[in-house]
């Protein structure tokens, strides 16, 4: 473990942030200080976890691997004890993802897990993944801004394969294939035979054959490969005296037939590989075969940058107020043809009532902000496919989307802010979301709620005078005010304020106004 991991004691640092990658095989923290338009990295700790291998048929993971991960988490988070929560993004991938898929019982590891971190826990898409890799490996590397970059990531239980022009990702993909899963399917009892070796990298093509037309058709002038697996199979090139800086395709398939000739993965002990990794090379080594396959590639670089150094970039320009996440929003309103001035008003109106209960509710003051702004933005994204219960529509295609920089529980955050700001109050949309999550939903969900229907008659001038309080006998009872006689010049409202307090009754919560 590393020297640096005592300083526990200072004041941190401001230009500090740490991005913790939950990844498949392997789990990664990095600590970085920003250095203009680069990164100094002050610590890292990786550990070869495997979630992946500890995963049944059922997607649920063994005593043996939670207690392997739990113990990984706790050491990450003695060291990042010291960070505050908005410098620290943590990220699950693949495996995350199936355990999520699971049910609840799953679920409860990623509650476990943020207990021992001591930070919470994003579980992000494979598109998510994707863009992020991107970013972590051409930050900074120069070159034309019209340069079109091919990037090859191979994780324990996915490959991203991404195509890019300069700093932006184009074409994404993640597929479900990686060198712990596949190590799993082709070399569970250690024999590596050279028809076994054959299925597994004709697998890898298959896997890649839905992208291999659109991917050759937009072309790249470069291809890097990323992580682990990539740069453990160069390094082994490398040490064969079969490559120089860059995989060549006679010089993997010289590291095939040398895999294939060792029969035995216990026979894999190449020195110039990790102890580690050994276990799951024949795996990873088959995947890239496929790629270079699939793609017709000939040579590749490879870069030491991948997840982690994306997700850094990323919080950093959250938190210099360059969030890609408003950007996706914006571009999703566009798309679906959002009134952006009524949404506008909206979200005055919605923003302006949670200034006036942070404290009472003891929200998040800029979590909260964000969220429901951007709920405000989308909640009448379902429109563009019928006004009848149009909250729904909403809630799927905010749901199911690729929105860029959104952690699937961001997502599902979002999507039920959409489906609760109008009609009854549909619990069922809060089910997949931890309690504490839910309650903080509901919150937000009641502000949203009365801002859309403050502003049902959609007039641009209208400015409603409200103020909002949470009454002291319970958290649960809010009484709205409005000056003497404004309610009665808006009967619509008046009635719309008497339906939403019956709809209100069905998540226990009062509602008074005059």
């Amino acid at each position: 473990m590393s020297q640096n991991a005592d300083r526990l004691g200072a004041a941190p640092d401001p230009t500090v942030v740490a991005a913790v990658d939950l990844g498949s095989n392997s789990f990664h923290m990095m600590v970085a200080r920003s250095a203009g338009v680069d990164l100094q990295v002050i610590d890292r700790l990786r550990e070869p976890v495997r979630l992946a291998a500890g995963l049944d048929d059922r997607n649920r993971l063994s005593a043996e691997s939670e207690a392997r991960a739990l113990g990984c988490l706790q050491r990450f988070g003695q060291r990042l004890s010291n960070l505050p929560r908005e410098r620290v993004r943590a990220v699950g991938t693949n495996t995350l993802r199936r355990l999520q898929d699971a049910g609840a019982a799953s679920r409860g590891f990623v509650e476990r897990a943020e207990a021992a971190l001591g930070h919470s826990i994003e579980i992000i898409s494979g598109v998510e993944e994707a863009r992020l890799v991107y970013g972590g490996v051409v930050h900074g590397m120069g070159g034309a801004e019209s340069e079109r970059r091919l990037v090859v990531d191979i994780g324990g239980g996915s490959t991203e394969v991404i195509i890019g022009r300069g700093p932006n990702a184009v074409l994404m993909e993640s597929v479900g294939m990686g060198c712990v899963v596949h190590q799993g399917k082709y070399f569970a009892d250690g024999n590596i035979s050279r028809s076994r070796f054959r299925q597994a990298r004709f697998a890898a093509r298959h896997e890649l054959e839905f992208l291999e037309h659109r991917y050759r058709r937009n072309g790249w002038d470069l291809a890097i490969g990323a992580s682990g697996t990539v740069r453990g199979v160069w390094r082994v090139m490398r040490e064969q005296g079969w490559a120089d800086q860059h995989i060549t395709r006679d010089g993997l398939e010289k590291t095939v037939e040398l895999v294939i000739a060792r029969g035995q993965v216990s026979r894999i002990d190449f020195p110039a590989l990790r102890d580690d990794r050994r276990p799951v090379f024949a795996g990873g080594l088959a995947v890239l075969a496929g790629v270079f396959d699939a793609l017709d590639l000939q040579r590749m670089q490879t870069s030491e940058r991948a997840l982690r150094e994306g997700l850094v970039y990323d919080l950093l320009g959250r938190l210099s107020d360059h969030d890609v996440r408003d950007e996706s929003v914006q571009a999703m309103a566009t798309r679906y043809g959002v009134d952006v001035a009524h949404a506008s008003s909206v979200t005055g109106t919605a923003l302006k009532l949670l200034a006036q209960v942070f404290s009472a509710w003891q929200l998040e003051r800029k979590a909260s902000t964000m969220l429901l702004s951007w709920a405000a933005k989308l909640h009448e994204i379902g429109l563009v496919i019928a006004h009848s219960s149009y909250q729904k529509h909403g809630e799927y295609i905010v749901r199911h989307a690729d929105l860029q920089g959104f952690s699937q529980t961001d997502q599902i955050q979002l999507a039920a802010l959409v489906r609760l700001h109008r009609s009854k109050f549909a619990e069922s949309a809060l089910t997949d979301l931890p309690e504490a999550q839910a309650e903080t939903i509901r919150k937000l969900a009641i502000l949203l709620r009365l801002a859309a229907l403050l502003h049902r008659s959609r007039d641009p001038d209208l400015n409603p005078p409200v103020s909002i309080r949470i009454a002291s006998s319970g958290r649960r009872h809010i009484e709205l005010s409005f000056p003497r006689q404004w309610l009665a010049a808006h009967p619509l409202t008046q009635a719309d304020l008497e339906q939403e307090a019956d709809y209100l009754k069905s998540a226990d919560v009062r509602l008074r106004f005059d």
